[in-house]
């Protein structure tokens, strides 16, 4: 198993959409090329909504799981 060097970590657990994506969003800007975001989410939508935005943005979706209803996302900013 990788081990996943994180820069920052997100946790928008209760958010409703948008707000995980604007927290995410936010979070990624100051952060130098490569670095990666761990999210942690609860809304259900989020799962469709981080893989459209990183399509949008450009940012590579380096995991995705699930685990009970918190969803994780590993983001590596472009």
């Amino acid at each position: 198993m990788t081990v996943l060097d994180i820069a920052v970590q997100v946790d928008a657990r209760g958010l409703s959409c948008p707000m995980p994506i604007v927290r995410t969003a936010q979070a990624v800007r100051p952060l130098a090329a490569g670095a990666l975001v761990e999210v942690l989410a609860t809304d259900p939508g989020s799962q469709r909504d981080f893989v459209a935005w990183c399509r949008a943005t450009g940012h590579d979706l380096v995991e995705q799981t699930t685990e009970g209803t918190v969803h994780r996302f590993v983001i590596r900013r472009k």
